[in-house]
């Protein structure tokens, strides 16, 4: 599995800059100055936000989208979603410049390193153009073949658009739908040969046309990151089934409807499981699986970590059989 960090920091808020309608990118930086940890191009990190109420917080993930290199700053870009879960409008309407906001990170369930002899197809949608920023650049460090497809309701609404077209304009193409402009997954699926990785992060209908466009390939020639929960059927094991904690000794129960975490919160409080987005998208919640079949039911895992069946996001994935070991 990739990196991943779950120190907690305050950082405070540098600067704030309004990149495209609906879009506002925050500049974050240690209160003392010192440097930030260091991350990787497609690493995220989460914001612990102030909820409705005195004692709620809130958790939004969101891709780091400024310069690896520059370990003075982080950056991230919010796109305001009034009909999401919240986050979203709570920066857009609370972030303040001088603000301090705990951030949990990063990490990286995403991860890009450019090798020789590789092309590389990055392919964004909307907000999703903000993961794949320190990709392109990676790539264009290393000299490699790369190209990006950036699609988008319009010019204002694109993030970064005109920034990475000016310095890229012979390999970066502007897909806005009010100028006519359409991406074609078909078109890509035909001229991308066996030595092109394709990078892709948006809204589901982008991914699921390009997981349809090389079927079988999630995790090898293709690499997704996605924002939107996948759509499960029922279990395959829709019985109860048990859950031992191999480092506490305890046994909990998990009953058909409740997810293994809260089984673990609610039955062995003691076992600290951090967990984020509860929906299967951010991999707050991995845990070590020793023994037992897992089904799993989240958007992180490529196909071939999920054959391997390592670790499970325990928010939403579940036994496949009556007992399973975590190492937790």
């Amino acid at each position: 599995m990739s990196y991943f960090s779950d120190v907690e920091r305050d950082l405070v808020i540098a600067a704030r800059t309004d990149v495209a309608d609906g879009v506002v990118a925050l500049d974050l930086v240690s209160p003392n100055g010192r440097d930030l940890p260091a991350w990787s191009p497609g690493s995220h990190i989460d914001l612990v936000l102030p909820g409705s109420s005195r004692d709620e917080v809130v958790e939004r993930q969101y891709s780091l989208c400024s310069d690896p290199a520059e370990r003075g700053s982080w950056r991230v870009a919010v796109l305001r979603e009034d009909a999401g879960r919240g986050g979203s409008v709570r920066v857009h309407e609370s972030a303040a410049v001088g603000a301090r906001i705990r951030v949990r990170g990063p990490r990286n369930h995403f991860p890009f390193v450019p090798e020789p002899g590789l092309s590389y197809r990055f392919v964004a949608g909307g907000i999703g153009i903000t993961p794949l920023i320190a990709m392109v650049a990676a790539a264009a460090a290393a000299g490699a073949d790369w190209h990006l497809d950036y699609a988008g309701r319009s010019r204002r609404t694109m993030a970064f658009a005109s920034e990475l077209a000016a310095a890229h304009p012979d390999r970066v193409a502007l897909h806005a739908a009010d100028e006519g402009g359409r991406f074609d997954v078909s078109g890509l699926a035909a001229s991308a040969d066996e030595h092109t990785r394709i990078y892709a992060c948006g809204p589901a209908r982008l991914l699921e046309a390009l997981d349809a466009a090389f079927p079988g390939e999630d995790g090898t020639r293709l690499h997704l990151e996605r924002f939107e929960a996948r759509e499960f059927g029922e279990p395959v094991w829709p019985d109860p089934f048990e859950v031992e904690l191999a480092l506490s000794g305890d046994v909990v129960t998990v009953s058909p409807g409740q997810s293994v975490l809260d089984a673990i919160t609610e039955q062995s409080p003691e076992t600290v499981v951090l967990s984020s987005c509860r929906r299967g998208t951010c991999g707050t919640c991995e845990a070590p699986v020793l023994e037992g079949e897992i089904e799993h039911r989240d958007s992180v895992l490529t196909p071939l970590e999920r054959q391997d069946s390592t670790v499970m996001m325990v928010c939403v994935s579940r036994a496949a059989c009556p007992r399973i070991v975590l190492d937790l």
